[in-house]
């Protein structure tokens, strides 16, 4: 366990805190209103009965971030999950996420990737959400910041050994991104993340670019009537991902041909049911294969 330790610690550059206001200190309750409308008679609500759930700070370069964590209560030693979120931020649908994994047997913890740049909950257009904060926020910023979220879930009951990342649409993108960037990833899920697309100083890189970079398996579920991701990407990303290392290989898409974007997410319009729950079950499934 000790050399695992000493791996995983060289694998994260060291903090060095320099604390100072950040836009974002807390979590907002409910739902992000830029997402619109929730769709109460579909919106699933998972209880915390049984789990350690709630609000936690974590430590980043700068200063510290909220977060929300959940996991199995008493349990240590436990696989871990990143849970990156939609563009709309750590709502409740993101911190729902969460307290499924724990139900299944994970230490969740989705951290709030936005604190330096804004509150997406105080957005009602998603437009000016996109351009006013999302498009402000760094990748390398959102990687560091998923290295001290591991950090801090391999320090409060986590496996430092065995971590996945999960991401919808925004952090869809994330998981491709950051599954080539930390060599102590296994798994990760991207649930209907932006494959190709254009480049600027703040986003270098897309997903395509990195295919042969992966140091754990990702697998990739996208809606075939995704108006924003179209097949041929998918494709190009397949292509890609042939030609790489094993866990580029190993890596697989499932594509569900009736459904659009954001299919998983239960509390809008876009939620399409049989999708969402034949992915769910296919992410535990992989992740129960990488991580178990």
């Amino acid at each position: 366990m000790q050399n695992i330790k000493t791996e995983f610690d060289s694998l994260l550059p060291p903090l060095k805190l320099d604390r100072r206001g950040f836009i974002v200190t807390t979590l907002a309750g409910g739902f992000t209103l830029a997402a619109g409308p929730v769709a109460a008679q579909t919106a699933i609500h998972t209880d915390s009965d049984g789990l350690v759930a709630g609000e936690v700070k974590i430590p980043v370069a700068d200063g510290e971030i909220p977060a929300y964590r959940a996991a199995p209560a008493g349990k240590t030693g436990l696989p871990v999950i990143l849970v990156v979120q939609e563009v709309f931020g750590v709502h409740e649908y993101i911190k729902d996420v969460c307290r499924r994994f724990a139900k299944a047997g994970y230490l969740a913890v989705a951290p709030e990737l936005y604190a330096r740049q804004g509150d997406p909950s105080r957005y009602q257009d998603t437009g000016r959400l996109m351009t006013e904060l999302v498009a402000k926020v760094p990748d390398g910023q959102v990687l560091g910041d998923l290295d001290a979220a591991a950090r801090w879930a391999a320090a409060n009951g986590g496996s430092r050994a065995r971590i996945g990342i999960n991401g919808f649409c925004w952090g869809g993108r994330i998981v491709w991104l950051y599954a080539a960037h930390n060599p102590a990833v296994k798994a990760g899920v991207a649930w209907y993340g932006r494959l190709v697309g254009d480049t600027d100083p703040l986003h270098p890189t897309n997903p395509v670019d990195i295919a042969g970079q992966l140091k754990g398996p990702v697998l990739g579920l996208y809606g075939g009537q995704d108006a924003g991701i179209p097949l041929t990407s998918i494709n190009t990303m397949k292509d890609a991902l042939a030609s790489g290392p094993a866990a580029a290989k190993a890596s697989s898409f499932i594509v569900y041909r009736e459904a659009g974007h954001a299919f998983h997410a239960d509390y809008r319009p876009s939620y399409r049911r049989e999708a969402a729950m034949d992915g769910w079950k296919h992410a535990l499934d992989w992740f129960g294969r990488y991580l178990r």
